[in-house]
């Protein structure tokens, strides 16, 4: 890229792809193995498929998808953490990446330690962080726990922390990454005002987001990618609504899906059993909002138009990506669980109460065991929806905490 240009970054007919293995190896001899035998096989996903875009200095300018549509793999390639597979990324000055913000940081370091070394990192001496350390640690709001080692400080204090280094770096081209999910609401704030500043001081940004509020305030340009392409560019309202009619269209879809799929556990299931309600409650006071680490429970109410024999109840609790993390089949494992005609209570207590800050579901099955096969007299999923506040510390884990079950 020529130095006498206007243009900080250009990406003319990018192609990048990755290699997804159908085999899991989990040993060097398995993997050997099938490398020699020929089974490896892959499946190739292709991310971008021939973008092009400009973003002229002193632009700012946000990047808006839904996920995987590829947002992250671009900024990855601007930043020089990928390569294309065809195409090009020609940058112009000194660029910054806030993609993986913490990456150098050592948990065995105290937060005072970790300022100074990614201090250095950055290409920053001694003396120049003695003089910027106090504004890092203010901004940070972590003045109580700099000389506490970094891993007992959670998730957002790290984070916080990583931020307020960062944006130190000497820089002509910054590159954001979500980092606008950083912290509380007042630590939000400081980004906001710290953003603005940017923009009075001809810095390069690009901003990758799914905040279509932050994109309308800071953004002069937007650029919306779907399914690895550019389908469109222009100023950032404009983008903005395009972006919101496509997670539109989608939740209209998955609404159908839903709907069809309510109609059809329906259908499956027989009129014997009919659900009263189902409730959950914490410290005796029923709510949907439930604190973690706390213990909660889980009643459910239903009527019977019969007595039955050898029945069994079916739930599991499912997070927001739709893993299970508790299931309960209460007359499964050869006890003779017998469903009383006319009003039956279950209550299930879920005693180590360690799920994550996210949204749940409840499903829900009613069976009755006939030899070896079961016959579905009940079955309705996401019946109930509740919220957890208070930990993330299982982010990506299958949780099954331990329960009890009551019978009424």
């Amino acid at each position: 890229m020529s130095k006498d240009t206007d243009v900080a970054i250009r990406v003319s007919n990018v192609f990048k792809s990755f290699k997804l293995p159908h085999e899991k190896q989990s040993t060097v001899k398995g993997l050997f193995l099938n490398a020699f035998n020929g089974k490896r096989t892959y499946e190739k996903q292709e991310v971008l498929k021939g973008v092009n875009l400009e973003i002229k200095k002193g632009e700012f300018v946000g990047i808006v998808g839904r996920n995987g549509s590829g947002k992250s793999t671009l900024l990855k390639l601007m930043a020089g953490i990928y390569s294309p597979d065809a195409g090009s990324v020609e940058v112009e000055g000194q660029l910054t990446p806030f993609i993986e913000l913490g990456v150098g940081f050592s948990p065995d370091l105290t937060g005072r330690e970790n300022v100074f070394l990614n201090g250095a990192l950055l290409g920053f001496n001694r003396d120049e962080m003695n003089k910027m350390y106090d504004g890092i640690v203010e901004f940070a709001e972590l003045s109580n726990f700099m000389d506490q080692k970094l891993k007992n400080y959670s998730s957002g204090m790290q984070v916080r922390l990583a931020f307020s280094i960062a944006i130190r770096a000497r820089s002509d081209i910054l590159v954001l990454d979500e980092v606008l999910a950083v912290g509380d609401s007042a630590f939000q704030q400081k980004c906001y005002d710290y953003f603005g500043s940017l923009k009075q001081k001809n810095v390069t940004v690009v901003l990758v987001t799914h905040d279509m509020s932050a994109v309308e305030k800071f953004c002069e340009k937007a650029i919306l990618i779907e399914s690895g392409k550019v389908v469109k560019t222009g100023n950032s309202l404009e983008v903005a609504d395009a972006y919101r009619a496509l997670f539109n269209d989608q939740i209209e879809a998955q609404n159908r899906l839903d709907n069809d799929r309510k109609k059809q556990d329906k259908n499956d299931s027989e009129s014997l059993i009919n659900l009263n309600s189902i409730k959950l409650s914490q410290n005796n006071r029923t709510t949907t909002l439930i604190k973690a680490l706390k213990p909660f429970s889980v009643e459910l109410s239903f009527d019977s138009s019969e007595e039955i024999e050898n029945a069994v109840i079916g739930l599991n609790i499912v997070n927001s990506q739709n893993l299970i993390l508790v299931v309960t089949s209460i007359g499964a494992k050869g006890d003779n669980y017998r469903i009383k005609k006319g009003k039956n209570t279950v209550k299930i207590n879920i005693e180590e109460n360690i799920y994550n800050d996210d949204s749940y579901y409840i499903n829900l099955a009613i069976a009755k065991k006939e030899n070896a096969n079961e016959k579905l007299l009940y079955k309705q999923q996401q019946i109930h929806k509740f919220s957890i506040k208070g930990i993330n510390k299982h982010k990506h884990s299958i949780t099954h905490p331990k329960y009890s079950v009551e019978i009424e």
